[in-house]
């Protein structure tokens, strides 16, 4: 009897990694089409507010006004726009949470006052910001009210 020492039958335990090169290189092909895409830039129209919920005010909310001209309010004071950052800065550096500003602006002002200000609240203290805007002419809120404690 002689015994073969061959290996014609013998199993191989090696990964088929021929799919796995393929679904990389389609993905290395996505990657490479879009990014360049989104990095250029995109341009986004920001919602309108046809179905907004209620946010009541509470006392130690900030909402910082700029109407038409570029004039600042700050909580429905009028402040000196050079001193805004100061002010800012007094208000948040005070607080160790809840440190939200609420920026209401004129429709007819320019976009980039709007962004000057946010980015003047950015290096003053303010965590986050929120744009308000109203209710449109002629629509209803369908949003849920919040109940109850909130």
């Amino acid at each position: 009897m002689s015994m073969s020492t061959g290996g014609g039958g013998a199993i191989k335990a090696e990964p088929n990694v021929t799919p796995m090169i393929d679904v990389m290189l389609v993905l290395l092909i996505i990657f490479m089409i879009i990014i360049p895409q989104i990095s250029a830039g995109f341009t986004a129209t920001p919602p309108e507010g046809a179905n907004l919920k209620p946010h009541p005010e509470e006392d130690s909310d900030q909402v910082l006004g700029i109407d038409r001209n570029g004039q600042y309010f700050l909580n429905r004071d009028p402040i000196q726009n050079d001193r805004l950052g100061d002010e800012l800065n007094r208000i948040y550096s005070a607080r160790t949470e809840d440190k939200i500003l609420y920026v209401k602006a004129d429709r007819e002002l320019q976009y980039e006052k709007v962004l000057d200000a946010l980015d003047i609240a950015a290096r003053n203290g303010v965590a986050v910001s929120g744009l308000i805007t109203e209710q449109q002419a002629g629509t209803e809120s369908v949003s849920e009210t919040p109940t109850g404690g909130g």
